[in-house]
C-alpha cells in the first residue's frame, strides 16, 4: 500500500529565491492572459510556491499528455537496469509474432535507442497510422508503416515509438507499465491513484494518457534532479539520468528555441542546461540542475514558448 508524501514547504528567500520575481511571474501570467491551471516552483527540495486556478485544486489529476513519455522512458532505464532488456536490442526482437518479411526488410535495423530518441526514420509521427490499425493492434500497425531514412539519422516527434517502449516493457516485464512502475517509481515517491489510458490490447499509450497531480510531477522532476536518489536510496541509476537527459540528436528544426537544444531519451533539453518533460497545451517538468530547482506548470495555452519564456525571464534568473 502507497503512503502519500508530500514535499516540504519552505519561504523562498530561506532557498535564495527573490520573491518578486515569483510575483512577477504571476503577474504576467495575468496581464497575458494565459490559462494556467497549476504551478509549483521547487529548489533544494522545497517548495517555495505554488498557485491553483479554478477548478483545478492541488487533488485534481492532470492529463499529461506527453509528459508521459518521460515516465515511459523511466521504466525502460529500471528494466535495463534489471537486465531485461538493452537499449541496443533490436526492436523485432521483443515481437516475434509479428514479423513478417516485409517487416524484417523494414525495421531490421531498428534499436530501442532510436525508439527512446525518436530517430526511428519515419518522414513524419505514425501514431495515426497506427491507431488505425483494424484489429487493434497497435504494435503490427507501427512496424508495418515504411521507414524512410536509417534510423538514428533524424530527430522526428513520433508518439508511436513511445507506444512501442511501453509495449516492450509489457512484454519483457509480463506486468502492465503502470503496474511495473508502481513499487519501483510512484510507492517509493508517494505517488498514488496514477491513471494511465490504454490501446485495445490493454497496453498503456506510453506517449500520452498519464493522469497525475501537479505535486506528482514535481516528484518525478526532484528524483532526476537528484539524479535518482530518493530519501538516500538509489532509485533509477544515475547514470540512466545523465544518459537520458542529454543531447543524443539535434532538433533544430522545431518550433521554439527551448524545443531546438537536443533530445534525450524522451526529454528536452532546454536553454540554461536544463531539460524538460512536455506535453501538449502547456504541461511542463523543468529541472534546472544549475540552480537546483524544478518547476512544474500544467496549462491550456497555445503558445508553449512563451510559457517558458516567463519561466526563464521571471524565475530561474532570480536564483541566486
Amino acid at each position: 500500500m502507497s503512503i502519500e508524501i508530500k514535499l516540504p514547504r519552505s519561504k523562498p528567500e530561506s532557498q535564495g529565491v527573490n520573491s518578486s520575481g515569483i510575483e512577477r511571474f504571476l503577474k504576467a501570467v495575468e496581464d497575458k492572459l494565459l490559462d494556467l491551471h497549476s504551478f509549483m516552483l521547487l529548489r533544494n527540495g522545497n517548495v517555495l510556491a505554488e498557485q491553483w486556478w479554478p477548478p483545478t485544486t492541488p487533488e485534481s489529476p492532470n492529463v499529461l499528455f506527453s509528459i508521459s513519455k518521460s515516465f515511459t522512458s523511466t521504466a525502460i532505464g529500471f528494466a535495463a537496469a534489471e537486465g531485461l532488456l538493452s537499449i541496443e536490442d533490436q526492436v523485432l526482437s521483443f515481437f516475434p509474432e509479428e514479423v513478417t518479411p516485409n517487416i524484417e526488410s523494414n525495421m531490421s535495423e531498428l534499436r530501442v535507442r532510436h525508439l527512446l530518441t525518436m530517430t526511428t526514420g519515419h518522414a513524419q509521427d505514425p501514431t495515426a497510422s497506427m491507431r488505425d490499425e483494424a484489429d487493434g493492434n497497435w504494435i503490427k500497425g507501427f512496424l508495418e508503416i515504411p521507414l524512410e531514412e536509417p534510423p538514428g539519422t533524424r530527430f522526428v516527434y513520433n508518439s508511436g515509438a513511445s507506444y512501442l517502449l511501453s509495449a516492450i516493457v509489457h512484454r519483457v516485464t509480463g506486468q502492465t507499465l503502470l503496474n511495473y512502475l508502481q513499487p519501483r517509481l510512484f510507492k517509493p515517491l508517494g505517488i498514488m491513484d496514477i491513471t494511465w489510458d490504454t490501446c485495445p490490447k490493454g497496453i498503456e499509450c506510453g506517449g500520452w494518457g498519464l493522469h497525475a497531480r501537479t505535486e506528482d510531477i514535481a516528484k518525478f522532476g526532484q528524483l532526476y534532479l537528484q539524479k535518482g536518489s530518493w530519501n538516500g536510496k538509489q532509485l533509477l541509476s544515475e547514470s540512466w539520468v545523465e544518459d537520458a537527459t542529454m543531447s543524443h540528436i539535434t532538433t533544430e528544426r522545431e518550433n521554439g528555441i527551448d524545443k531546438q537544444q537536443g533530445y534525450g531519451y524522451q526529454f528536452y533539453r532546454c536553454r540554461y542546461d536544463a531539460y524538460c518533460a512536455r506535453g501538449a497545451n502547456g504541461q511542463f517538468c523543468i529541472v534546472v540542475p544549475e540552480r537546483n530547482a524544478v518547476i512544474v506548470i500544467t496549462s491550456r495555452v497555445t503558445n508553449m514558448q512563451e510559457v517558458l519564456d516567463l519561466v526563464w525571464d521571471n524565475l530561474v534568473s532570480e536564483m541566486e
